[in-house]
């Protein structure tokens, strides 16, 4: 049985939408799991710690026998392959992804609740996630009404479509400049 599950996807340090496409193609790779649809790639201002670089940020609807945790762990472990250290809460990093939702059901252990609690005060998120899942429920709302609600001031577009991931070295730097 396979679920959907949706992603966060985030980066600041280096190249981050090069390491994001790769980490997404490092989870389609896998026979567990199929990236179904990716959002535009957005640049957004920092959140949370203000004085750093600015993020780019997406989301991805994935296909998966994993449950939730696994999920978690998958995501765990592909931030780990592309060098991410955890030293300070919002800070920079190479690779941020995040469990959004898993087949809209809820789920809570000591390291995961879903779906996130903080997604609809994230505008670096619902943006996104409007792209591929504009129906999706977050509490008493969709994720296009949320995306009414929240501030939007500095995010930008930086891709044309979802297809930003498949897209390798020379064109991918040139779609996100």
């Amino acid at each position: 049985m396979t679920a959907r599950a949706t992603l966060g996807l985030g980066g600041n340090i280096g190249d981050p939408a090069k390491t994001m496409a790769a980490a997404l193609r490092l989870i389609d790779a896998r026979a567990d799991t199929r990236v179904v649809v990716v959002s535009r790639l957005y640049r957004t201002p920092p959140w949370g710690k203000t004085d750093q670089p600015f993020f780019f940020n997406a989301c991805a609807a994935i296909e998966t026998t994993l449950g939730p945790r696994e999920v978690l762990d998958l995501c765990l472990e592909t931030e780990r392959a592309f060098k991410r250290e955890r030293r300070e809460r919002w800070g920079p990093r190479t690779l941020d992804l995040d469990v959004l939702d898993y087949d809209g059901m809820p789920y809570e252990d000591a390291a995961l609740t879903l779906p996130h609690p903080r997604v609809s005060e994230r505008a670096f998120v619902i943006v996104p996630l409007a792209d591929i899942a504009p129906d999706l429920r977050f509490g008493e709302c969709t994720v296009t009404e949320w995306v009414a609600r929240v501030d939007r001031d500095g995010i930008e577009p930086a891709s044309e479509d979802g297809a930003w991931w498949r897209e390798t070295g020379e064109a991918l730097a040139a779609s996100t400049r």
